[in-house]
Parts: structure tokens; sequence; C-alpha cells
């Protein structure tokens, strides 16, 4: 690990829950500390928290920019769902293989898909937890959450160990681009996951196998000039204004 970690507590109150949490994901509880990267719990949710970052990061699917994309983000006719394959009397089961802050398989959500969502660092599925119970309590999004599963774990390990009952119709993949300039991570919450997750080492691996687990089809998420993963050619792909969205019919 290359990065120091701590769990903390905003106030008295909420200091049991912050060491329950730090004895399940294994770190050290601590005061707050401007020092190293924490995991905060407050009152209202869970947040990280650095000196680098400036305000904290958390994971919110009930406002902010979540809830704008899930009212105007275009519905069946935007090229996500169109590259996972919603259309009229199909609405697939997918898995979300990298899983990240969630917002990908938040709007799937939306349109109805059932989505198990995969994400092996244990401080980005901390926060999307504490995201998903929280909104669990909205009753307007209640129906949206309650298609949304979470997993901790590395994905290859989950893929490989699934039955063929288990298999969803589709994969998704949003694997980590490294940037190739400053400009390319402006967005503090993108710097975090990066800092967190390392960068990108097994991303042909899992496409490999998502190949072979998928019933349908498996969808990786590029910028638009980048190359394939692993150089394999999908066997279509949608465009969007900066994004690709290769699709490897299985």
């Amino acid at each position: 690990m290359l990065y120091s970690v701590v769990v903390s507590a905003s106030n008295r109150e909420t200091e049991p829950v912050a060491r329950d949490l730090a004895e399940k994901i294994q770190l050290p509880f601590s005061a707050l500390s401007d020092e190293q990267i924490q995991l905060v719990v407050t009152p209202k949710r869970t947040e990280i928290r650095s000196s680098e970052l400036g305000n904290p990061i958390f994971i919110d699917f009930e406002e902010g920019k979540n809830a704008h994309r899930r009212q105007f983000g275009g519905g069946r006719g935007q090229p996500l769902a169109k590259a996972v394959g919603l259309k009229k009397g199909a609405t697939p089961t997918i898995i979300d293989a990298t899983a990240g802050f969630g917002r990908d398989a938040f709007v799937l959500a939306n349109l109805g898909c059932t989505i198990t969502l995969i994400e092996r660092q244990p401080l980005i599925s901390t926060l999307l937890k504490d995201a998903l119970d929280r909104a669990n309590q909205n009753p307007d999004i209640k129906n949206v959450i309650s298609r949304m599963t979470l997993i901790q774990e590395d994905t290859i390990a989950y893929l490989s160990s699934i039955n063929e009952e288990s298999c969803p119709d589709v994969i998704y993949m949003d694997p980590m681009y490294p940037s190739r300039d400053k400009t390319a991570l402006v967005k503090k919450d993108m710097r975090l996951l990066h800092q967190l997750a390392g960068p990108d080492i097994d991303s042909e691996q899992l496409l490999s196998i998502a190949r072979k687990r998928a019933k349908k089809r498996v969808v990786v998420k590029r910028p638009k000039s980048a190359d394939f993963v692993g150089g394999e050619k999908p066997s279509t792909f949608i465009e969007s204004k900066n994004t690709r969205y290769d699709v490897y019919v299985t």
C-alpha cells in the first residue's frame, strides 16, 4: 500500500461506528489529522478527507451530478444504454466489473437494469455502501437502489467463482486509464480514485474472463482516442463526445 489511511470520527457520537468500521476493513482508528488520508464517519455520511483534496470526497446518489444525470441523461437513447443493449423488451442483467464511484451503475439501474457492482478497493467500496444505504432511505429512488447490489471483491476472482446460472447478460468495464498530462485528472475525485486504485495492470485479463462469463456482451468504456484493451478489436463500438464504448458480442 503506497498511502497511509486511517479511519476517524468527526465527533464523539460517531466514534463507536468509526471504530467498528476500522476493525471491519482492517485499518487503524485515529484522531482527525491533516497528515493522512482519512475515512471519516460523520453524522450525515462517510467521506474521505485529505489535505491534498480540499473538500471531502463522498458519494451521493440523491443530489448533485448523479441526480441530474438520472433526470436528464437521455434515457435509453444515451450511448451507455445503447452499448449495453437496452431497448424495448430487453433489459439485461449486468455486472459492473469496475464500479468505482458507481455513476454508470446508477444510470443503468435507473433505466431498469439489475446490476451487481464489484469494487475491490475497500475505501471506495465503503463510500459506495454508505451512499447506497443513505439512498435506500429516500422514497424517490429506493426502487432504483433496490436493483443495485454491491460486492467488495476482486472481479477476476469473483467471475472465476460464479456458476453458469449466475453469469449476467452483460459485463461492463471502465478500466483505469493513465493520464497523459496534468489536465487529464483535474477532478479531485478522479485523482483520489487513481491514487487509491493504483495503476491498471489487469484489464486485459479481466476482459478475457469477462468474454467467457457474459452471456451476451462485454462493454468496455474508453476515452475516445484510446487503444482497444489488449489490442482486442471489438465487434462494434458506440461513441459519444469524449467516450467510446467497445462492444464485444459473446
